[in-house]
């Protein structure tokens, strides 16, 4: 039994092989600022292990240790250590490949204080990809605690680092992750290849846990339409030749077409793979019937209470349990049944053709070999699957400046703005920044405050600009109060700009002078006093002319009147003397 097993297996491994043809190596850039002759920018494989730093770049300088240069022990053994001093670059330890696990090298390298590890190739030959050791030696503790990010460079580029640090000559170095995701737009598009098996040692635990940490932030993604998620399923099929064998059909279900691995290895006890395709195909459907009823974010619910209420250990790894999760997340079982259909009949299950037509890859997308697999913006994922590692992953995939609010909490943003604002404008008075920081690092953008936009290059300068813009900080112009009475240089109809008020001079930023309320008020008093004085004389005088004139308007009548009875008489005394 043991031999038709290996046998089988071989074959199924064997038909992975062939089926899986295309092999994408995940890469980022390396650029080496000094020295000179081996200055250049250089391609190399990120390691499916640790957190690579996606979106972002780190830059450091490169040491190769005297001893333990395939850093298969700790350095501590030989008394080396590789952590910064204050203000110093970070460390990149560059190390021979060879003698050990690639996953114990970075070990090593970081609790040693590297920042990263280089990998040197000992043969030319393309770029791999650095994996985590196969599941008899994947239970070591030290494998999810990895942190630092991890890269293989060629042996030639490895020789030229050698050889200039052999001559004395500082190696500078910058790795850079930004375009290692696709970011075009505001959505990103992922997916999960996955298994609901439970029984593959520390890879199925570390998967399960992966989907139970990271379930809240998935879903608040996908509830606002931030990303699109698609869990998927690899499956084999059986070689025409042994479809009517007892392994065949322990591993397979419609005739051979869909297959797994037995969970345990081992076709005498425990669930077989059949059990697992079923489960597998009813998680999918699941999916779909969720995803039809626009609550595609249910399957991180199902998945996760699946894995809690169905495990293969309490043997409830059934299609009973199954259908209990189901009901209670209100999901209609009769639809995702009806998708399921029949695992005996010799027919094709659409759902599961379509994921076996999925694994084979597609423009830059390497075929699916590595389960569990994550791709990202037609990617594949490459670290260490933990919830702030992915999620920085995903939050790479958007265009810059675009990403919600949860890429910017505290397991993944830089805090950059914390330190000196970034460099960016900053107006302390009003507690305004253009500072924002993101996984990828800050950017300065002058921002939108309470409706009012800002307009400037965001290092130097942010000018409040449209209607409302005097309600923030004045908008950024000189501002005055004085004995009561305010004085702006914010204008309300202008849409940008400032400019002193009537009677001031200056910039209408920082100062407005020429005048000064207090002098104006006294100097309001004293023309007020001189045109009253000037009032007051004006008609006194006239007062004066006015009485003058009817004293001696009297004293002429006086005069008269004292001469006009001489002149009457006179005119009787010559009336009578001519009657005479």
């Amino acid at each position: 039994m043991r031999e038709n097993l290996g046998f089988l297996v071989g074959i199924l491994f064997l038909l992975c092989g062939l089926s899986f043809g295309r092999f994408v190596v995940e890469k980022n850039s390396l650029k080496v600022t000094s020295p000179e002759k081996i200055k250049g920018v250089y391609e190399c494989a990120i390691g499916n292990f640790g957190v690579p730093q996606y979106g972002g770049t780190l830059i450091g300088t490169v040491v190769y240790p005297k001893a333990n240069q395939k850093a298969c022990k700790g350095f501590d053994e030989v008394d080396l250590s590789f952590k910064s001093r204050p203000g110093g670059l970070p460390t990149f330890l560059l190390v021979d490949r060879g003698d050990c696990y690639f996953t114990l090298k970075a070990w090593n390298a970081q609790k040693g204080g590297a920042a990263a590890i280089l990998v040197a190739d000992d043969k030319t030959e393309p770029l791999i990809t650095m994996d985590t050791p196969e599941e008899e030696n994947a239970d070591a503790e030290y494998l999810q605690n990895i942190t630092i990010p991890s890269a293989l460079i060629s042996k030639s580029l490895g020789d030229g680092i050698k050889k200039s640090l052999s001559g004395g000559e500082m190696v500078n170095m910058n790795l850079d992750w930004t375009e290692a995701l696709p970011h075009p737009d505001e959505r990103v598009e992922y997916e999960f290849w996955t298994n609901s098996n439970d029984e593959c040692g520390p890879k199925c635990e570390s998967q399960i846990d992966f989907v139970k940490n990271f379930k809240g932030a998935a879903q608040i993604l996908e509830q606002r339409g931030y990303t699109q998620f698609t869990p998927h399923y690899i499956t084999w099929y059986c070689p025409e030749a042994f479809i009517l064998s007892k392994q065949c059909k322990s591993q397979c279900i419609n005739h051979g077409r869909y297959c797994a691995p037995d969970p345990e290895q081992d076709f005498s006890r425990g669930y077989d793979g059949k059990d697992v395709v079923v489960q597998n195909l009813r998680q999918a459907c699941f999916f779909k019937v969720a995803n039809e009823s626009r609550k595609p974010w249910l399957w991180w619910d199902y998945v996760t209470d699946f894995a809690i209420r169905c495990p293969m250990k309490e043997k409830k790894y059934t299609k009973e349990c199954a259908e209990q999760v189901i009901k209670s997340l209100g999901v209609d079982l009769k639809k995702v049944e009806e998708c399921v259909g029949d695992p005996e009949a010799d027919v094709d299950n659409q759902v599961l053709k379509t994921e076996q037509d999925a694994q084979i890859g597609k423009g830059s997308r390497g075929d699916v070999t590595i389960l569990p697999t994550l791709v990202i913006n037609n990617r594949q994922y490459r670290g260490k699957l933990d919830k702030g590692a992915v999620l920085k992953a995903i939050c790479a995939g958007f265009q810059e400046t675009t990403e919600p609010a949860i890429c910017l909490s505290e397991d993944i943003e830089t805090n950059e703005c914390l330190e000196n604002n970034g460099g960016c404008w900053q107006d302390k008075a009003a507690n305004i920044t253009a500072c924002k920081d993101t996984f990828r690092g800050r950017v300065c953008e002058c921002p939108i405050v309470r409706g009012v936009k800002f307009v400037g290059d965001g290092y130097t300068h942010c000018e409040a600009s449209g209607a409302s813009r005097c309600a923030i900080n004045n908008g950024g112009c000189w501002k005055k109060i004085q004995d009561g009475k305010s004085f702006s240089a914010c204008v309300e109809n202008s849409l940008h700009g400032c400019k002193c008020p009537p009677g001031f001079r200056g910039d209408g930023v920082n100062n407005c002078e020429g005048k000064d309320v207090r002098s104006e008020a006294s100097w309001g008093f004293v023309w007020m006093v001189i045109l009253g004085l000037a009032a007051t004389g004006v008609a006194g005088y006239a007062f004066y002319k006015y009485r003058i004139r009817r004293y001696m308007d009297s004293e002429i009548r006086a005069i008269m009147a004292q001469y006009m009875p001489l002149d009457s008489q006179a005119e009787v005394q010559h009336a009578s003397h001519g009657d005479v």
